[in-house]
């Protein structure tokens, strides 16, 4: 049974950083794309960024590039996402989700299999 489990989320000021985790278990970790998505709001639920564990080939949205950082650990089985300089239109629950397969053009819901619960970032002005 696939889990993933995020955390890491909370409050934080513009201009902040944060990291936040998402430690899968019930799969094979070294061949999943895992991404993070998010959703504020009254929105949609957007990709943000995602990687693929067999190459460590990385992918953002526009809008989070040179921002925010994606990375794995295989001993962890966990990916985490390191967000800085952070806005306040970054304010959004965010969600970890896995498909097995690669990562390239796969931005959308429906591309992935497994999903957590989601972690909550609030970035004050």
């Amino acid at each position: 049974q696939v889990q993933l489990v995020e955390s890491g989320g909370g409050s934080v000021q513009a201009g902040g950083s944060l990291r936040l985790s998402c430690a899968a278990s019930g799969l094979t970790f070294t061949s999943v794309c895992l991404a993070w998505f998010r959703q504020a709001p009254g929105k949609y639920r957007e990709a943000v960024a995602r990687i693929y564990t067999g190459t460590g080939s990385t992918y953002y949205a526009d809008n989070v590039k040179g921002r925010f950082t994606i990375s794995q650990d295989n001993a962890k089985n966990t990916v985490y996402l390191q967000m800085n300089s952070l806005k306040p239109e970054d304010t959004a629950m965010y969600y970890c989700a896995a498909r097995d397969g690669g990562c390239r053009l796969r931005n959308s819901l429906n591309d992935y299999n497994y999903w957590g619960q989601g972690t909550q970032l609030t970035v004050s002005s």
